[in-house]
């Protein structure tokens, strides 16, 4: 069918579509590490060496595999991505959204930006979702063995992602045609037809983004997490997100109903925008 125009969703990964960090479903216990002792070496590693905590932890990671004899090999990691468990609903959520989309002409286009790993979320069930998925990744030798970062995506940087996804650059390696002037009604996803939905504080850069160019922003938390929607509400008092609810996907649900109402107002907001520029 023809679309009206897009609507770009964008989510983080760890603590939005999932529970937790990725890592912490396969990848750490086979190492033989609990979660604390994983990150804290990690962490202690940036600190002492002054780093990204992003590199460190995939630095850790690509040791820890090699002192336990495990595989470094990018079907390794795809295989620790199908033990990921999701959200209530998430697996149903894109065609549901999709549809709902359809129904008023919008095409609705999904993509991850996360500073988990890459290789991990293409294993899990919902991989093909996604139109593009921006996260970290490993280089591979002629072997295929992991041997060295090739993207690592920290809280900043996290932003180059969204001027990508609104200028239809879907290449990381392309520095030209991101830096390239494009008129904003040109673009092929204007910021305002974004919605942003993250975590945690690796992701306030990028709701703020949205949400400052006209887009919209969600901060979502584990509904099974005491006390976890106090901690969010911050985020709304400081004008960094412009909603909160639970990682609930289902039908119906808080999440459901919100994303339906924004795609409404996009819709009617570009509706009422045409019969202005007829006038």
């Amino acid at each position: 069918m023809e679309f009206r125009f897009t609507i770009a969703l964008i989510y983080d990964f760890d603590g939005t579509l999932a529970p937790g960090n990725m890592q912490e479903y396969d990848f750490i216990p086979a190492v033989g590490k609990s979660n604390k002792e994983f990150w804290t070496e990690a962490n202690t590693l940036a600190e002492e060496q002054d780093a990204d905590m992003v590199l460190t932890y995939m630095a850790r990671m690509i040791q820890e595999a090699k002192s336990k004899g495990l595989s470094l090999r990018r079907e390794a990691f795809q295989d620790s991505g199908r033990r990921v468990t999701l959200f209530a609903g998430v697996k149903e959520w894109f065609s549901r959204i999709n549809a709902y989309g359809a129904e008023r002409g919008i095409r609705i286009l999904h993509y991850i930006n996360s500073s988990g790993l890459k290789e991990i979320i293409e294993g899990t069930e919902i991989a093909h979702e996604f139109r593009k998925i921006y996260a970290c990744s490993f280089l591979y030798d002629v072997d295929g063995i992991a041997y060295w970062p090739a993207v690592a995506v920290n809280y900043t940087n996290k932003t180059q992602f969204i001027f990508k996804i609104n200028k239809g650059v879907e290449s990381v390696f392309d520095s030209k045609m991101v830096n390239r002037y494009i008129p904003e009604n040109e673009r092929p996803v204007p910021f305002k037809h974004m919605i942003y939905v993250g975590d945690g504080t690796t992701d306030i850069p990028c709701m703020r983004l949205v949400k400052n160019s006209g887009g919209h922003s969600i901060a979502v938390y584990n509904p099974d997490q005491k006390g976890a929607r106090k901690e969010m509400a911050s985020l709304i008092h400081d004008n960094r997100v412009s909603h909160v609810c639970p990682a609930d996907y289902r039908a119906d649900s808080e999440m459901d109903i919100l994303v339906r109402t924004i795609i409404d107002k996009i819709d009617l907001d570009d509706k009422l925008e045409k019969l202005e520029v007829v006038r």
